[in-house]
Parts: structure tokens; sequence; C-alpha cells
């Protein structure tokens, strides 16, 4: 059996076939890596005028702007969003397939550009690109859709560089990640531990880079799911020991679709990250040891990011399954977010982490309140 289209199309190629009018834009950070955007000006099933401000939609981790595509167009978020009638920019921070590139570094031959967390994320990669769309479009501010990796940067950026929380209108984190201490999934506590235990090894013999498109694992996924026996069996196990179990929330074709674009990447540093994270019940600076801390931070510790800077309207959005973003967690999270203006907790009992970009089910679980607040922070043009 062959590859289904869509496993293969990149965005705007994807945006195309169903309807979308899309555009790729080039932004360069502060510290030169240059990275790719891409908007869809105007949804195919919007029949009135666009609203204002515009709204970015940002991915999580080991994605790319392809996962708000991969369920389809009844069903993915960009296009949901967009069929609303909003101006939609989807990033993709350094590292993913699409931003593999920098002013002066090589990614293939120089390790120093894989020297990058979730970190660099929020104080390099979120602020450009929401510098870029303010000026491109002529607005003071934009309002922000976030997943996972996309609101822990988002709060990084934020608690780093106040000066962002004025370019926000609201701030809609779904299914956030943060600190990391109550995960339950066992197979992503192991992936972590491990980077974080090996990455002076890993990066000793050039191991910068993890998860790539066209790497080994994403190649043997893609291959196998592409299948629909595979992908309705052998793949949803694996999607389930990932996160958690949802029996038919993703559809064996957005099975077979999702393996080409996911894993999209990432640093070593930025899974090490993570895996620091299991072990603190706090939301923190990257831990580098007792000698290189003092040296960086001043202290034998890494600081933990203060939330309370975090002054944007914010609404959370998540489910009791979520085995990465838990519950716990995320209610420790909204505990020390001084803004919020609700928490929402999605009704179906399964919903889990990966819910958010491939559920056949987002119009009816997530969508109605995703436009409840861009609706509240907009205007028609």
């Amino acid at each position: 059996m062959g590859y289904p289209p869509d496993s293969l199309d990149n965005f705007t190629e994807l945006a195309t076939k169903y309807g979308y009018v899309s555009e790729e834009h080039t932004v360069t950070t502060e510290d030169g890596y240059i990275l790719t955007m891409f908007r869809i000006t105007k949804g195919k099933n919007c029949n009135g005028p666009i609203r204002k401000p515009p709204v970015i939609l940002m991915h999580g981790l080991l994605m790319s702007s392809d996962c708000f595509l991969d369920a389809g167009q009844d069903a993915g978020l960009a296009y949901l969003i967009s069929d609303l009638c909003y101006d939609l920019w989807v990033p993709n921070v350094r590292g993913n397939y699409y931003s593999k590139r920098h002013i002066d570094l090589d990614p293939a031959t120089d390790n120093e550009f894989w020297d990058f967390s979730n970190l660099e994320f929020g104080y390099y990669d979120v602020p450009a690109f929401i510098d870029y769309i303010l000026s491109k479009t002529k607005s003071k501010k934009l309002n922000y859709v976030g997943f996972s990796q996309g609101c822990s940067s988002f709060s990084i950026m934020n608690a780093e560089r106040q000066e962002y929380n004025d370019k926000i209108g609201v701030a809609i984190l779904i299914e956030p990640s943060s600190r990391q201490t109550n995960m339950r999934s066992q197979l992503t506590r192991l992936l972590f531990s491990t980077a974080a235990t090996s990455l002076p090894a890993l990066t000793s013999v050039g191991h910068c880079e993890v998860l790539s498109l066209g790497g080994i694992v994403q190649e043997i996924a893609a291959f196998l799911c592409k299948d629909y026996i595979a992908a309705n069996t052998l793949c949803r196990v694996v999607m389930s020991s990932i996160d958690a179990s949802h029996p038919g929330s993703v559809t064996t074709q957005t099975m077979r679709v999702l393996f080409g674009h996911f894993p999209a990447g990432t640093s070593t540093k930025n899974l090490a990250w993570y895996g620091q994270g299991l072990n603190t019940n706090t939301f923190q600076n990257f831990d580098y040891g007792v000698e290189e801390n003092l040296q960086i931070y001043g202290s034998d510790q890494p600081p933990p990011y203060n939330l309370s800077q975090v002054t944007v309207p914010i609404v959370i959005i998540n489910g009791n399954n979520d085995g990465l973003a838990t519950p716990a967690d995320v209610d420790w999270l909204t505990s020390k977010l001084p803004n919020v203006l609700e928490h929402f907790l999605v009704q179906d009992p399964l919903w889990d982490h990966l819910d958010v970009v491939y559920s056949q089910y987002t119009r009816k679980s997530i969508l109605p309140k995703i436009s409840q607040y861009l609706r509240s922070y907009s205007t028609y043009t």
C-alpha cells in the first residue's frame, strides 16, 4: 500500500489542496536562526470579513505546523480557526524540519546549532514570530493559541521579556506543559530521562539532533503506519504509549497521515530539559550542574521562571486523560499564573494530549471555547 498523499505534502501543499490560501514567510531571530512560518489569510469556509487582530497558532514538542492540518479540514485546528475568519499564522521553532537554517551555522556540521532548548524558543523564536506578524499586519496586538510546548515557550517569553505581555490580547493555552512532575506516560518519561542523563555523552559524539523527519524512527513509523491494518492496530498502541488511550478519537486515515510529519525533530538538549523537569516541583531554567550553574546563574540551582510576570489574560484548556501535561501539573501552572480568565476542563473524560492535534472531535470538544475567547478579543475589519 502506498503512502497517503497528505502524509507527503508540506503545509502549503496541504492547505492549497483543500482550498485554503496560504503563504510562506521567513523570520530571522536575534541569535541568527532562520525560521519558517505559514499564514492562512482566509479560511475556505469564511464567508465574512476577516477579524482583527491576527492569531498565532503554536505547535508542540517534536511537531511542526503540519500537525494542525493532519486531522483534515473537518478537524485540523489550522483549518477550523481560519474558517472562523481569522488571519492565521502558524510558525515552526528552531530545529524542526522547516526551521533548520542559520545565518552562520550549518546544522549538519556545527554542533553549536543544536545548543538550544525550550528556553530559546521562548526567548528568541516566539518573540521573533510575534514582532514579524505585528509588523506585517500593522497590528498592535495579536491573539495566541498554544499547544503543549507552545504554551511553556509562551510562559518563558513573558516571564523573561515582560514587554511581550502588552503585545498579546488573549492567550489560549491548550494542554499546557510546564513542570513534568506528574507525567504518567512511562515511555515518554523514559525518553526524557535518558536524554537528561545521557546528554554529555551524546553531545560529545555529535549526537545533538534527535527524532528528525527522515530519521530512522520517523521513516519506520511512516512506512508501517501507511497500511490501514497497521495504522489501526500497532500504530494506535504506539500513540497510546506516548500519551494515553482514547479509542475512536483519531481516525485511521489521520493515523496514516500524521507519521509523515511526526516526529519533526528537535535538539537532544531540549529533550534533556524536559527530562530535568521530571524531578523538580517547579518550572525552571536549564540545569547545567552546580559548577556551570554558579557561572551562568550565580546560584548552584537553576532559577525558576517567575510566572507571576505572565500578566496576559489566559484561558487554560485541558483534559483529564492527558498522560503528558497531567491535570495535576496543569492545575499547578494555573495556580501560578496571575490572570487566568477561565480554566476549562474538556467534558470528554478520555480527552488526552495528542487529541488536540489529531482527534476528529476537536470541533466539538475544544473549538467552541477557543472561538469564544478569540471572538471576545477580536473585531471585524
